[in-house]
C-alpha cells in the first residue's frame, strides 16, 4: 500500500512511523510504502512549534531537530523574550519552547532574573506598546521620581524615562513622587532613612528636631512644613531649615508672627495646630498664663506661642468704659409699697490681674452687688422719700458698690436709677392726690387774679373821677374797640356829640 503526503509551501511536516519520529519534511510531495506512515503538518505562519513530546525528541534527536528549530529553554531563575517577525512574546521561568526556523525571522533572548529584574533599555523601546505576560512597564515623567519596590522592599530610585521589569514570580511595584512638591509623602520614611542612606544622601534632606526644638522648613522662601519636637521628616534637596529652641521662651518673635500668623492663609493653616494665637485689640489688655501660672501682660497687637510641651491660656480685658443694666428689680419700700426699679452703672477695669485673681466672673459679681445695694437703699426709705429724692438712692448704691469693687481693681464711675415703676392702684391714688393739689393751687391763683383785677378797676375809676381828660381817653378806647367790629361807620354831627349820645345811651 502506497501513502502519499503533500506539504504546502507555508508548511513543514514531521514524519512518524508507528508514532516514532522519523524526520522533518520540507514543502513538497512524499510517497511511502506501508500503511503505518503518518505526517503531522505545522503552519509556518504560526512560528511556535507545538510538538508533542518535545523534551523527549530533543534528547534523542536533538541535533537533527535543531537544524529546523530554535529552542528556548528557561531555568527557574530565567525569563526570555522571543521576537517573531514584528511581534514579541515572553517566556516564563522553567519553560521549554521551540520555534521554526526560516519562514518568519525568530530571535530569542534569555535574561537572568537573579542578576536583574530590569529589562535592558534597547528591549524596552522595542516592546513599547506590546502587552507581554510577566513584564511590567512603567513611564516616569520629567517632573517625577520613581521608587522601585520588589516584594514591598525598596530597591532603588528611577529617574524619568521608560522601564520594564520581570514580575514572573515577584511582586514589582512603583511609587512615583512629584519633584515639584518639595515635601511629598515618602513611603516608610524611617525605613528609607535607616536602610537606604545612599538614596537619602543623593536625593533628600533629612530634617530632625530634638526634644526642645521646632524646625521650620522653607522652599523658595515659603514655609512648607513645621516639625514639632522629636520629629523627623524627609524633603527633596533644596529646602531651607530653621531650627528654633523653645526650651526657655515659647513666644514667637515679631518676624515669625508676621510670617506664620499674619502672612499667607495657607501658611496660617499650616501653623495653626502648632501655635497658640491671640490678638489683643486696641484699648484692651491681655493676661498670659503658662501651665496655669501667670506670666505677663499683653499689650495691644498680635501674639503667638509654640504649643509643644506646655499649656497656654490668655484672657483679654476691655479697659474702656462699660455699662451694666440691672433691670426689673421688684423691691418693697419701707412702707411696704412694691416697686420695680431699673438701674444703670458705668464701670471700667483698672487692674485686670487683680480682677482676674479675685473674681471668677466680673460681670456677675457687679450685677449681684448692685442688686444688693439697690435693695438696701430702697428698703430703708418710704415711697414719699424715694419720690422726693431719687438721688439719695444713687448716692447710697454708688457708695456701697465702690467699697466692694475697690479691692478688685474695678472703678465704678456712675450709678443711676433710670425708672421707678409703681403698681397700678398706687398710680391712681397718686394721680388723684396730684389732681387735688393742682385744683387747690388753681383756685388760689384765680382768687388772687380777681382781687388784683378789682383793685385795678377801682384805681382806674378814681383817676377818671378826678380827671375828665382820662375819662375822655377811655371813651375813645371803647369806641375804637366797637369800630373794629363794624364794617362801615357814618358820622353825622361832631365827634363830641357822638361821644355824648353814646355815653348817654350806655348809661
Amino acid at each position: 500500500m502506497w501513502k502519499t503526503f503533500y506539504i504546502k509551501p507555508n508548511e513543514i511536516g514531521i514524519l512518524y512511523h508507528r508514532s516514532d519520529f522519523k524526520k522533518i519534511l520540507q514543502p513538497g510531495t512524499y510517497t511511502y510504502i506501508g500503511r503505518h506512515w503518518q505526517v503531522k503538518t505545522y503552519d509556518l505562519n504560526q512560528p511556535e512549534a507545538k510538538i508533542e513530546n518535545l523534551e523527549l525528541l530533543l534528547r534523542d534527536r536533538g541535533s537533527e531537530l535543531q537544524q529546523h528549530l530554535i529552542v528556548v529553554r528557561t531555568a527557574y531563575n530565567q525569563a526570555a523574550l522571543v521576537r517573531l517577525g514584528q511581534n514579541w512574546m515572553s517566556i516564563a521561568p522553567n519553560q521549554l519552547r521551540a520555534f521554526w526556523r526560516g519562514f518568519i525571522e525568530v530571535e530569542s533572548h534569555v535574561f537572568n532574573l537573579e542578576e536583574s529584574l530590569e529589562l535592558p533599555t534597547e528591549f524596552v523601546q522595542q516592546v513599547r506598546g506590546i502587552a507581554l505576560n510577566g513584564l511590567k512597564k512603567f513611564q516616569i515623567s520629567e517632573s517625577e521620581i520613581g521608587l522601585l519596590y520588589v516584594q514591598n522592599n525598596f530597591v532603588r530610585p528611577l529617574e524619568p524615562g521608560e522601564y520594564a521589569f520581570w514580575s514572573q514570580d515577584k511582586d514589582v511595584s512603583l511609587r512615583t513622587l512629584s519633584r515639584i512638591v518639595p515635601n511629598p509623602s515618602f513611603p516608610l520614611e524611617d525605613v528609607l532613612i535607616e536602610k537606604h542612606p545612599d538614596f537619602v544622601a543623593a536625593y533628600c534632606e533629612v530634617v530632625q528636631s530634638l526634644t526642645y526644638q521646632v524646625a521650620i522648613v522653607r522652599y523658595q522662601g515659603k514655609v512648607i512644613s513645621i516639625l514639632p519636637p522629636c520629629d523627623r521628616k524627609l524633603f527633596w534637596k533644596g529646602v531651607e531649615v530653621e531650627t528654633i529652641d523653645i526650651s526657655t521662651d515659647a513666644k514667637l518673635p515679631s518676624r515669625l508672627v508676621a510670617e506664620l500668623v499674619s502672612g499667607k492663609p495657607e501658611t496660617l493653616a499650616l501653623s495653626r495646630n502648632s501655635l497658640h494665637i491671640r490678638e489683643v485689640p486696641t484699648q484692651h489688655l491681655g493676661l498670659l498664663y503658662i501651665n496655669q501660672e501667670y506670666q505677663s501682660q499683653l499689650q495691644a497687637g498680635m501674639h503667638a506661642w509654640w504649643l509643644f510641651g506646655r499649656s497656654l491660656q490668655t484672657e483679654i480685658f476691655d479697659l474702656r468704659y462699660s455699662t451694666l443694666e440691672v433691670s426689673g428689680q421688684d423691691i418693697l419700700s419701707k412702707d411696704k409699697v412694691p416697686l420695680r426699679l431699673n438701674l444703670t452703672a458705668g464701670y471700667r477695669i483698672l487692674d485686670p490681674l487683680r480682677a482676674k485673681n479675685g473674681l471668677s466672673d466680673i460681670t456677675t459679681y457687679l450685677y449681684k452687688e448692685l442688686q444688693f445695694a439697690l435693695r438696701g437703699a430702697v428698703g430703708e426709705r418710704t415711697l414719699d422719700a424715694l419720690l422726693e429724692d431719687k438721688g439719695a438712692i444713687d448716692s447710697s448704691v454708688s457708695e456701697y458698690i465702690r467699697s466692694k469693687t475697690a479691692d478688685y481693681g474695678i472703678e465704678v464711675d456712675s450709678v443711676g436709677v433710670k425708672d421707678i415703676i409703681l403698681p397700678g392702684e398706687i398710680k391712681t391714688i397718686l394721680s388723684k392726690v396730684v389732681e387735688a393739689e393742682k385744683a387747690a393751687q388753681a383756685n388760689g391763683v384765680r382768687r388772687r387774679e380777681e382781687t388784683a383785677a378789682t383793685r385795678s378797676m377801682l384805681n382806674t375809676a378814681k383817676v377818671m373821677e378826678d380827671n375828665p381828660v382820662a375819662l375822655r381817653l377811655k371813651e375813645l378806647e371803647v369806641l375804637e374797640r366797637i369800630a373794629e367790629k363794624i364794617e362801615k361807620i357814618q358820622v353825622n354831627g361832631s365827634l363830641d356829640s357822638i361821644l355824648t349820645e353814646l355815653i348817654r345811651i350806655n348809661r
